[in-house]
C-alpha cells in the first residue's frame, strides 16, 4: 500500500497489516522483514513517522478495547489502538476527560505516547506521557514487558517521544482528568501584534488551564503577529445554559462536513489565506468572557471537517512546529518577520506557551514558546524559508517537533536534541538488529 502522513507528502510503499488481536501483532513483529517494522495508528503524524518504504507497517486500530476503567480513580486501561475520542466517549459520562489533547481527537493512545503529544494545557499539565501510569511494550526481540517510569525509566522515556522505535506499545494505563461538565467557559481577547500576544499569554499563564493564540502569519509592520487568544477552563454545571444542565456531561463527537475528495492545486495561497485571516481577525471580539463552548469547538475545530487535509490539493502541505526557550521570545518575532516577508501562507498558525518538559529523550516540549504553521508544499521558496528557520531555532536553543517534521537534516536534529545519543544507546541495546524502522528514522538516522 502507498502511504503518506497527514501532510500527504513523500508517499512510499510498504506491506500493511491490520492485526485483530495481540497475538497476531506479536506474530507480525516476529516475522519482521529486512527493512523492519513500524506501528501506525490513525495516521495523524504529519510526516513519514509511520511509513516504512519497502518494509512492514502494522496498523493498530483494530486492537482498540478499553479493558478496564476505574470510574472512582479515573484510570483507564486500554489497548494501544484506542483513540482519544474513544476515551472521551467512555470517560465523560463518569466525569473524566483525557489529560492532554492535541488539535485532533483522532489519535491513538499508542501514538500519543510515541509522540508524547501536547495540548493547550501544557503550561499546566505537561505532555501526555506524564499521565501514563504504565504501558506494555512488545520489544523488538518478541517478548512483552510492562514499563513504568519507576521500574525502567530509560525505556519509558526512550519510548515516550521515541516515535515508535523502541517496540510496539500494546496497552497502557492512563490517568484521566476530573471534570464537572463537557463544556468549557472560554475568554477571548484580540491582540494587535505579537508583543501584546506574548505578554498576554505570559501574564495569564496561571489563570487558565487551557490557552492558545491564533496568529495572522501574513500581517506585517505594526500588526505583525496580530492574534486571537482563547483561554478557558471546564465549566461548572451552574455556568451552563438551562437546557444543557440537564445533561452536563453529554458529548457527541461528529464531523459536520467533509472536504471534497479532490481540491485544485493552489486553493490555499497567499491571497486566499490573507482574506481568510482578515475575516477571522475582524470577526473575533476585542474581548469576550465566559462563552460556553463544546469540546469539539474549543479543542478540535478541524475535526468538524472530515479529511480537511485535502484542501491543500494533491501536493499536500508541510507543518512546521518549533519551540524555543522563554528567554528567546525575540526569535518568535523574527520567525514571523521571515514568514510575512516571504508571503508564505500558513492555513493555521498557532502560538502556545509551554511549561517545563518531561524526561523523554526525544520529547518535544520544553519551557518556552511554540509556534506551529502549515504551508502548502508548493509554496515558492518554502525550502529556503524553513532552512533559515531551522538555523534560528538552533541558535536560540530550540527544537522542531518530530511528529510534524518532514524535511529536517540529521545534523540539525543532533543540535536540537542533546539527549539523542542516549536515545540511540537505548535503542541499540533493546533492538540491536534494527527491527523497528521507519522512513523518519532513516532520514534522521535516529
Amino acid at each position: 500500500m502507498l502511504l503518506t502522513g497527514w501532510g500527504r507528502t513523500e508517499p512510499t510503499m510498504a506491506s500493511v497489516y491490520e492485526p485483530a488481536n495481540q497475538s497476531e501483532l506479536a506474530s507480525l513483529l516476529a516475522q519482521s522483514p529486512a527493512r523492519g517494522t513500524i506501528a501506525r495508528g490513525l495516521g495523524r503524524s504529519y510526516n513519514n513517522a509511520a511509513q516504512n518504504d519497502g518494509g512492514q507497517v502494522v496498523v493498530t486500530t483494530r486492537v482498540n478495547r478499553i479493558t478496564d476503567f476505574d470510574t472512582e480513580a479515573g484510570i483507564a486501561v486500554c489497548e494501544a489502538g484506542v483513540s482519544l475520542e474513544q476515551l472521551m466517549v467512555a470517560g465523560l459520562p463518569a466525569g473524566w476527560f483525557v489529560p492532554v489533547s492535541p488539535g485532533t481527537r483522532q489519535v491513538t493512545v499508542g501514538g500519543a505516547i510515541a509522540a508524547d503529544v501536547h495540548g493547550k494545557n501544557h503550561h499546566s499539565a505537561g505532555s501526555f506521557a506524564r499521565h501514563v501510569r504504565w504501558f506494555d511494550l512488545l520489544l523488538p526481540g518478541g517478548h512483552e514487558r510492562r514499563i513504568t517510569p519507576e521500574n525502567d525509566p530509560r525505556i519509558f522515556w526512550a519510548t515516550a517521544g521515541g516515535m515508535g522505535l523502541t517496540g510496539i506499545i500494546v496497552r497502557a494505563a492512563v490517568q484521566l482528568t476530573k471534570v464537572q461538565t463537557s463544556r468549557l467557559a472560554v475568554d477571548t481577547v484580540r491582540t494587535t501584534d505579537i508583543d501584546q500576544a506574548l505578554a498576554y499569554l505570559a501574564d495569564t499563564d496561571e489563570s487558565y488551564t487551557y490557552s492558545v493564540a491564533w496568529l495572522d502569519c501574513l500581517a506585517s509592520g505594526a500588526h505583525l503577529g496580530r492574534s486571537v487568544i482563547t483561554s478557558g477552563d471546564f465549566a461548572q454545571p451552574g455556568d451552563l445554559p438551562p437546557r444543557a444542565r440537564r445533561k452536563p456531561l453529554e458529548f457527541r463527537p461528529t464531523a459536520l462536513l467533509s472536504a471534497p475528495r479532490w481540491c485544485p492545486p493552489g486553493l490555499v495561497n497567499k491571497h486566499t489565506v490573507a482574506l481568510a485571516n482578515e475575516a477571522w481577525y475582524r470577526k473575533a471580539p476585542r474581548r469576550r468572557e465566559g462563552e460556553i463552548q463544546t469540546i469539539g469547538a474549543f479543542f478540535h475545530p478541524l475535526d468538524g471537517i472530515r479529511d480537511w487535509n485535502r484542501v491543500h490539493g494533491p501536493a499536500g502541505f508541510r507543518q512546521y512546529q518549533f519551540v524555543v526557550p522563554l528567554s528567546a521570545d525575540s526569535m518568535v518575532r523574527r520567525a514571523l518577520e521571515r514568514i510575512s516577508r516571504a508571503r508564505a501562507p500558513s492555513f493555521v498558525t498557532v502560538l502556545k506557551r509551554f511549561g517545563p518538559g518531561d524526561d523523554g529523550f526525544l520529547s518535544f516540549p520544553m519551557a518556552g514558546w511554540t509556534l506551529a504553521l502549515d504551508f502548502p508544499a508548493r509554496t515558492p521558496g518554502l525550502a529556503g524559508l524553513l532552512a533559515a528557520l531551522d538555523e534560528d531555532v538552533v541558535s536560540a536553543g530550540g527544537r522542531v517537533y518530530l511528529a510534524k517534521d518532514s524535511r529536517l537534516r540529521a545534523d540539525a536534529l543532533a543540535a536540537m536534541y542533546p539527549r539523542l545519543p542516549e536515545f540511540r544507546r537505548v535503542r541499540a541495546e533493546i533492538d540491536p538488529a534494527g527491527v523497528m524502522a521507519s522512513d523518519l528514522s532513516r532520514r534522521l538516522t535516529l
